[in-house]
């Protein structure tokens, strides 16, 4: 019979882990980890549910950063206010994960550990220069989350050894925008053909930073730094938008699935997708609509 354990801290959930020696996994939503234990992937001793971590179900701004705890879902954070006002992407992203019950307890954390390339929460993460927190027996570290990918649903995070506490990401003080485009057979509870974020950042009507994230366009979510590059020091016209989308594909190694799409069709939705993130997140920094 499998333990289920509440621990009342971060640190009293990693020492369960320790003490399984392997045979104990950290659950949140459980949106992924029962399923994966229904076909075997997992098989635990031990569930080291989190949800009754108080510093863990929390969302803070504070010193330019805002902070999400492990066990916020994604309900929580379609409807917080300030990311609701501040941050449309991730707002967006979290609404198209799953039915609304599944939001309720699927968890941003739980989505980054998982580590698929597709992932919404993945791809948001990415675009917003995202930091995880990992907590062991030997400490704890705050990393980038473009970092955290081996390969297709292969992480560096051990949730049998090491606890995800935290993510964080910066907020500008300065006019800032994002967007979150995603294309697929139905808008939610099933993996997407295509999605990405954008953010922008502007000084004195120009660029002068930009983010774009994209997926399933490589192993892991995947950031086209030619055109986050082009793009600084441009002024957001239509055309300058249009080239960037056009330089985001040299980042991009999509495959033809039969489940989602050929490579062909994904190559020209793509800068679509990435040419109306950028416009949207552009306007949301204060740029005025343009023709």
């Amino acid at each position: 019979m499998t333990q289920y354990l509440y621990p009342r801290t971060p640190e009293e959930a990693v020492a369960a882990l320790v003490e399984a020696q392997g045979r104990a996994i950290i659950i949140a939503g459980g949106t992924d980890v029962l399923p994966d234990m229904e076909k075997g992937k997992w098989r635990p001793d031990r569930l080291v549910d989190i949800t009754r971590i108080p510093e863990l179900g929390q969302v803070e701004a504070g010193g330019g950063w805002v902070t999400v705890g492990a066990a916020v879902p994604f309900a929580a954070l379609r409807e917080h206010p300030l990311i609701a006002e501040r941050v449309h992407a991730l707002a967006d992203a979290a609404a198209s994960v799953g039915a609304r019950a599944i939001q309720t307890g699927a968890t941003w954390a739980g989505n980054l550990v998982q580590a698929m390339p597709a992932a919404d929460g993945a791809v948001i993460a990415v675009a917003l220069d995202a930091e995880a927190r990992i907590l062991d027996a030997s400490g704890a570290a705050w990393q980038r989350v473009a970092d955290l990918y081996l390969g297709p649903g292969r992480s560096k995070i051990d949730p049998t050894g090491q606890l995800l506490t935290h993510i964080r990401f910066p907020l500008p003080s300065e006019a800032w925008g994002t967007a979150w485009r995603r294309a697929g057979r139905r808008p939610s509870l099933i993996l997407p053909t295509l999605n990405c974020a954008a953010t922008v950042a502007l000084r004195e009507d120009r660029i002068a930073a930009a983010t774009i994230a994209m997926g399933p366009v490589g192993p892991c979510p995947v950031r086209a730094g030619d055109a986050e590059l082009f793009l600084r020091g441009q002024l957001p016209s239509p055309e300058v938008m249009a080239e960037a989308a056009q330089l985001a594909l040299c980042q991009a190694q999509p495959r033809s699935s039969a489940l989602r799409a050929s490579r062909e069709y994904r190559m020209a939705v793509l800068p679509v997708l990435v040419r109306e993130a950028l416009t949207e997140a552009a306007q949301r920094a204060g740029c005025p609509p343009q023709s």
